[in-house]
């Protein structure tokens, strides 16, 4: 592959491109009118309007971004994450075109986009699954019984869903109809599938997902695990690797559980395999993504591995570049996802221009974002500026990282989570690793941070730090590096 076109946005597509750059291949950038002056429309070596500001009319055109694919010789597409990126019609309009999708089969994509068809397909390798139904709920009186014999509470949960959508807690047998009717419509609205199983609701849970990679050459290794158990609205906020809680013996039995979740479909590059674990440390099936997750750079940071150029490698048939016995945890990285929103008002984005935005450096310090100073957050996206990662020897090594790297992240203009990042990270809960996926619910309130404070520190500090003599922007022979410790040399 000489030429890729990334059909995302915003800081994967940089990531993406990132990657490429160093592999010495050239990169087309698509772009909505909303995003003409983003950084990745300027860091590509070739950039295209694909259409308006939404997402229905530009980045999620298949046509359309075939056809620039076709007029401008592109040899493969990555899709990052989101968007087009586990759609199999997309998939399979770049192989029908000759095109080569970096990413995973047709018929991979297709079986694990449905939970049913994943539970159906890794039944037989004997993964652990919740205690739950393998077919869609048609009949409501006979799932009132499978659900009093499964036990309450139970979890309605929607076939074709994703991000809590759909999804539906039932305490007991008197709220089952109105709640899985309330599922069916949820889902029916946001993915055009009815369809919802039911299972075994864990009580406090947590959310450990496993990196796994295959190629065409029969190989298939896992990365080790990400826990992600920090969620608002069922999604994730902050994300570490390894886990506090899992042993080696765990952690090998179930990257080991991933590696036969990826052999029932034959996967192929980069995927997740989710585990919902219990208090006892019992692990159970959840679902499998089959593309690059947002918080991949945690991993990254404890194996040394570039996963993008790993996902590019396969896709061009080459085999993975280390064995199984080769890969070892290197340190402790989390990751905050820094949304424009406000968590003092149920985390609901928040609109306006980054007046000040400058990112913080240092070793272990790693930023992965698509925006630069004076720019304005769309409102036609996720509203999440940026990732921020910190890495250290161990994992109080790698909080206290993040914990500076939070305080000299300055960012006016919009509320963020950089806050709510400082509770978390000086939340007992967390520092001791005894929290689940309720720590959101169980330990945070609105009053426990106060934005305009944070902000005014921001515009103080802002006006005295040297950092203001310092370059932020994009040169114009493109060199993007300067802006982050990792974009200089952290994956070259």
């Amino acid at each position: 592959m000489k030429k890729i076109l990334i059909a995302n946005r915003g800081e994967i597509a940089l990531r993406v491109m990132r990657t490429c750059r160093q592999m010495g291949i050239s990169t087309v950038a698509i772009y909505s009118e909303a995003d003409r002056n983003s950084p990745h429309v300027r860091y590509a070596d070739e950039a295209v309007c694909v259409g308006p500001a939404a997402s229905k009319e530009s980045y999620l055109k298949i046509d359309t971004i075939i056809n620039v694919c076709k007029q401008l010789q592109v040899d493969g597409v990555h899709p990052g994450y989101g968007f087009l990126s586990e759609n199999a019609h997309f998939a399979k309009a770049c192989q029908e075109n000759g095109i080569i999708f970096i990413g995973p089969s047709v018929e991979a994509i297709e079986t694990m986009g449905s939970k049913l068809a994943a539970k159906q397909a890794v039944s037989k390798f004997n993964v652990p699954l919740v205690p739950g139904t393998d077919q869609p709920i048609t009949d409501i009186q006979e799932a009132k019984r499978l659900a009093a014999e499964i036990g309450f509470p139970i979890l309605i949960k929607a076939s074709a869903g994703g991000g809590g959508k759909g999804m539906r807690i039932v305490n007991n047998e008197a709220e089952f109809e109105e709640q899985m009717q309330l599922a069916v419509s949820e889902a029916t609205s946001a993915f055009g599938d009815g369809s919802v199983f039911i299972e075994k609701f864990v009580t406090s849970p947590r959310h450990i997902e496993i990196q796994v990679l295959g190629d065409t050459h029969g190989n298939i290794v896992y990365l080790f695990e990400r826990d992600c158990s920090v969620q608002r609205r069922h999604q994730k906020v902050v994300e570490e690797a390894p886990s506090a809680v899992l042993t080696p013996a765990l952690r090998k039995q179930m990257g080991e559980a991933a590696v036969q979740v990826a052999k029932s479909v034959n996967y192929l590059g980069a995927g997740t395999v989710e585990f919902i674990v219990n208090a006892n440390l019992e692990f159970y099936f959840l679902e499998m993504n089959t593309r690059l997750q947002v918080e991949h750079p945690v991993t990254e940071m404890i194996t040394g591995v570039d996963l993008v150029k790993e996902q590019i490698n396969i896709a061009r048939g080459e085999k993975i570049s280390f064995s199984q016995d080769e890969l070892k945890i290197n340190g402790h990285a989390i990751e905050l996802r820094v949304y424009a929103e406000d968590p003092s008002n149920n985390f609901l984005p928040d609109i306006g221009s980054l007046e000040v935005y400058k990112i913080p450096t240092g070793e272990g310090v790693r930023v992965d974002d698509g925006f630069d100073e004076g720019m304005e957050i769309p409102i036609y996206y996720d509203p999440m500026i940026a990732k921020l990662v910190a890495h250290g020897v161990n994992r109080q090594d790698a909080i206290e990282k993040l914990k500076k790297a939070i305080s000299d992240y300055k960012i006016v203009g919009v509320k963020t989570t950089l806050p709510f990042g400082t509770f978390v990270l000086n939340h007992p809960a967390f520092t001791t690793g005894n929290f689940d996926t309720k720590f959101v619910d169980n330990y945070f309130h609105p009053e426990m941070v106060n934005e305009d404070e944070v902000q005014l520190a921001s515009v103080i500090a802002a006006l005295l730090s040297d950092e203001k003599s310092k370059t932020f922007e994009i040169s114009e022979a493109g060199n993007f590096e300067q802006k982050s410790t990792w974009r200089g040399n952290r994956l070259e």
